[in-house]
């Protein structure tokens, strides 16, 4: 019972007694009918429910006599009278207000249990007419099981929020899929886990397709745009260890370590604070890099924190995320967390069924990060990192660039800009984060980051770890 209704029960108790006291020197019986107990509707106060007679009628209730003062010729009301009065109105504000808080914490207990249920969730219902009412949605995705979830995810978004909307999932197979036996850096080319989704829009075999950020090119397709950038998942990496090991984080492995992981950028990035290292190639979806893991062919491996999560690896991600490396020690790429969706940029109507899955601040940063990576002309060939954090009016961008060859040290640059959000358009907000971007790539140029690019383009066997090993 909470406070309120004890000191207002208390209050109303105070008022009865000094009433009743007042009663039976200022009221008489008169002979007329009885009352009927009168029964108030109090929908006004959010309450679907109606008060009880006694607590609103004090003196009027079946079986009994009516009752009209006989006033006494004073001009002013008693003392008693008045604190009667007052001690019930008194317990009558306090009820109502706990009333209030009653109906407004079991709205938000509503409000946390349909979150619950839906951890995921990212777009609000629509309060505009149905825009999906009978039509049809084609996404196009790559067959992992990473992707096949992604797009589900963004399949079940569209049907939550616009009823009888039908969506069809169109399940494809990349280039980056197919090539497993070498290196990613050493394949080279950009989009090699997008253009086959990119065909089939350009094609009109679909509608849209649905990436993880980190894979899409900085360059699109003309007639093709990145319109939608939706809530962004974790961003971090994850150290992650075989099954039944006592590690619990990076500090735990072991000098000499075999760490799984083909991308240049994490390497490099680990090589600062662990030169002992032993970098191993590791290429395939989720479940198969955990299968490799277990039987023994590594001793830990470097997976996006985002990707476990979504696949329900909860064993994989240890009590209190001691495995989540911080990303001050390791910068993620670019986007990364962050699903986005590809469309034509002639089809406006599409633009608007998907617009609400667009989330502005978490798109802020990603469009930031993309554009430093744009101006470096970045690809998995490169080690560059991104990261910006749009918190308290401020847009941080921080991002590095290393040596495919360890010929360097690691390039970081960041810098910090206000940023306010509130009554500007999308476009105005993605020019001035953009410029953000551009200005620290700028800054990692100023700082000899092209020589590093240009070792890494030009080099045919790239990876740290090999060159690492033979200093």
């Amino acid at each position: 019972m909470s406070t309120y209704i004890l000191a207002g029960a208390a209050a109303l108790t105070l008022g009865c007694m000094v009433g009743y006291q007042q009663s039976t020197s200022q009221w008489v019986e008169v002979k007329t009918t009885t009352t009927k107990p009168m029964a108030t509707n109090i929908r006004s106060l959010g309450i679907s429910s109606t008060v009880p007679s006694n607590l609103v009628q004090m003196r009027a209730a079946p079986q009994r006599p009516a009752f009209v003062e006989v006033r006494e010729q004073s001009s002013l009301p008693s003392l008693q009278f008045l604190a009667g009065t007052g001690a019930i109105l008194a317990a009558g504000c306090m009820m109502m207000r706990s009333w209030f808080s009653t109906v407004k914490q079991s709205e938000e207990l509503i409000d946390i249990q349909a979150s619950a249920g839906s951890a995921w969730s990212m777009a609000s219902s629509s309060a505009s007419p149905n825009l999906g009412a009978g039509k049809t949605v084609r996404i196009a995705t790559r067959k992992s099981p990473l992707a096949m979830w992604q797009a589900e995810f963004i399949q079940s978004e569209l049907e939550r929020l616009w009823p009888g909307i039908k969506v069809e999932l169109q399940p494809m197979s990349t280039k980056g899929d197919k090539i497993l036996d070498s290196p990613l850096a050493k394949v080279g080319g950009k989009g090699l886990f997008v253009k086959e989704l990119e065909n089939a829009l350009l094609e009109q075999r679909s509608d849209i397709a649905v990436h993880s950020t980190k894979d899409v090119p900085m360059e699109l397709p003309d007639g093709l745009v990145l319109g939608i950038i939706c809530k962004r998942h974790d961003p971090c990496d994850a150290i992650v260890f075989p099954k039944g090991s006592t590690m619990k984080s990076l500090d735990d492995l072991p000098k000499g370590a075999r760490v799984g992981t083909s991308s240049l950028r994490r390497q490099c990035q680990l090589l600062l604070t662990r030169p002992d290292l032993q970098f191993l190639e590791l290429r395939g979806n989720v479940n198969t890099r955990l299968a490799k893991l277990d039987s023994g062919d590594y001793d830990a491996i470097i997976l996006a924190a985002a990707g476990l999560k979504r696949l329900g690896f909860t064993d994989r991600v240890l009590p209190g995320e001691t495995n989540i490396i911080d990303p001050h020690a390791m910068l993620p790429a670019a986007g990364q967390g962050a699903l986005s969706i590809e469309l034509r940029t002639d089809d406006p109507l599409m633009m608007d069924l998907l617009m609400p899955l667009h989330h502005v601040p978490d798109a802020v940063t990603v469009v930031c990060e993309r554009a430093m990576n744009r101006r470096l002309s970045g690809g998995c060939q490169v080690p560059i990192s991104g990261f910006a954090v749009l918190k308290d009016g401020q847009l941080r961008m921080e991002a590095r660039v290393g040596s495919v060859c360890a010929s360097g040290p690691l390039i970081i640059k960041h810098k910090t800009i206000p940023f306010a959000m509130e009554g500007k358009p999308w476009p105005a907000l993605q020019k001035e984060a953009e410029a953000l971007g551009v200005e620290v790539a700028d800054m990692l140029l100023a700082s000899g980051a092209q020589a590093y690019l240009d070792e890494a383009y030009t080099k045919q066997d790239v990876g740290v770890g090999l060159a690492a090993s033979k200093n």
